[in-house]
């Protein structure tokens, strides 16, 4: 299967791309474009998260409850974004303006793919070693890994967000980075215009 983009990754970061992706649905040069996000969510930090300063989310919310609602959220609103479940990205392949996204259950392709993994090793991709080096704004003795990308860009229709982009371990700063990605690529698909995505409440009709 063919896609503008394709989200690797279900974490907060992931899941943030995809939900601002999807909100532009209605906006003219978005309602063509086609894009999933491989909903990898095993190995994602927030499992074991327990958050009670994040603005918006209610004290003693469980990181592993996110995992689920996003999800959810992201079907019910943006159902027109496709989810891939229980599939694991084995090799990544730049060729022809294009990436070859394969699993260990078949083969995508993509012309903008957006790594949104944890910052871990060992990060097993085939295909990223080149761009991996050490993690700028973690603990030395932990060892992290970050992809090597200038204001998350690593190469052209190559991107990346969250911890893997060098950005700390806070969900709010993944979270932003996600939404950042995602409005980099609208912006790329409205030639160059600056987007952001916004719902505004209508003041003549306070219900909706």
């Amino acid at each position: 299967m063919n896609f503008d983009a394709l989200i690797i990754g279900g974490g907060v970061a992931g899941l943030q791309c995809a939900l601002i992706l999807g909100s532009a649905r209605e906006k003219p040069f978005a309602i063509q474009k086609n894009i999933a996000i491989i909903a990898h969510q095993k190995a994602s930090h927030l499992q074991n998260a327990l958050f009670n300063n994040v603005l918006g989310l209610s004290p003693n919310t469980i990181g592993k409850d996110i995992l689920v609602s996003g999800k959810q959220q992201l079907a019910t609103e943006y159902p027109w974004i496709s989810q891939i479940e229980n599939e694991k990205v084995i090799s990544i392949v730049h060729a022809a303006d294009l990436y070859e996204v394969t699993t260990n259950k078949g083969m995508y392709i993509a012309k903008i793919i957006i790594i949104a993994l944890n910052y871990s090793k060992p990060l097993t991709i085939k295909g990223l070693n080149d761009f991996i080096g050490p993690h700028q704004k973690a603990n030395p003795e932990k060892d992290r890994i970050q992809l090597k990308n200038t204001n998350y860009f690593i190469q052209k229709g190559m991107y990346c967000c969250g911890t893997i982009a060098g950005c700390r371990s806070q969900f709010a700063i993944a979270a932003g980075s996600g939404a950042a990605v995602a409005t980099d690529i609208l912006t790329l698909w409205n030639d160059g215009n600056h987007v952001k995505i916004h719902d505004k409440i209508d003041l003549k009709n306070p219900t909706n």
